[in-house]
């Protein structure tokens, strides 16, 4: 049985994966704000605090979409290369970083699972509502680790679970009634918005991610809970 036609638990999850964001491209920010209240404007501003880059950093930030972490680490005078799979995502990107040339983020299409950079090559790695979405959270943050210097952090911002079961049941009843209404009023598309629940029932969340970046060897692990675990921002260390 089909719970939802983009979500793939198999072979086929990143060409699905694919579909759905060059569908829900040219609304993208726009639903995250009303979906989100626009405090995902704020959950992002609190990762990049977290990042601590600065001038002569070179930061990536992996399934970048249509920019909005790239943009704010350029803001704090790093070098960023944003980096996504989906072509209409990064046209968005590209449109919106116009205005900042020359200082603006370099965005390359690229797979989450097998980066296209040398090791060792960023102070900084971010990731915003990307993981989740991968065939192997793990590869993923692997991949994230191996691109960081020795050092570097490695952050994760993502919809999360709260540990609160009441909180967690309310929050759950919100993803599954409401937000596919927008993304049905303004994608056409409910199931584009109902994969958020689906994919989030199968991912890890901050606690299995922070278990993860530990098995992997990383650092000065932590977990920053957001709106009481709703959502939630992994940061840690590549060890020098």
């Amino acid at each position: 049985m089909i719970v939802n036609e983009f979500y793939d638990p198999g072979e086929q999850r990143g060409n699905k994966v694919k579909d759905l964001f060059s569908r829900i491209a040219p609304r993208y920010d726009l639903v995250n704000d009303l979906q989100s209240f626009g405090l995902h404007r704020y959950w992002k501003r609190r990762l990049v605090a977290l990042a601590r880059t600065g001038p002569n950093d070179v930061a990536l930030d992996v399934c970048c979409g249509t920019g909005d972490l790239a943009l704010l680490l350029s803001d704090r005078r790093a070098r960023v290369i944003g980096a996504d799979f989906t072509a209409e995502m990064l046209a968005v990107a590209c449109d919106r970083s116009r205005e900042m040339l020359p200082d603006a983020p370099q965005f390359v299409q690229a797979d989450a699972l097998s980066l296209p950079f040398p090791d060792e090559s960023f102070d900084v790695v971010t990731v915003a509502y990307g993981l989740r979405n991968l065939a192997d959270v793990k590869l993923g943050l692997r991949e994230m680790k191996r691109v960081a210097k020795p050092g570097a952090r490695v952050l994760v911002l993502d919809f999360g679970k709260p540990d609160n079961a009441l909180w967690r049941s309310l929050y759950f009843t919100y993803l599954k009634a409401f937000v596919p209404v927008l993304g049905r009023v303004f994608c056409g598309s409910s199931s584009a918005y109902a994969y958020i629940l689906e994919s989030l029932k199968h991912y890890p969340a901050q606690r299995g991610v922070a278990a993860l970046m530990t098995e992997l060897g990383m650092t000065n692990i932590g977990i920053v809970n957001l709106l009481g675990g709703v959502m939630s921002i992994n940061c840690a260390d590549k060890p020098k």
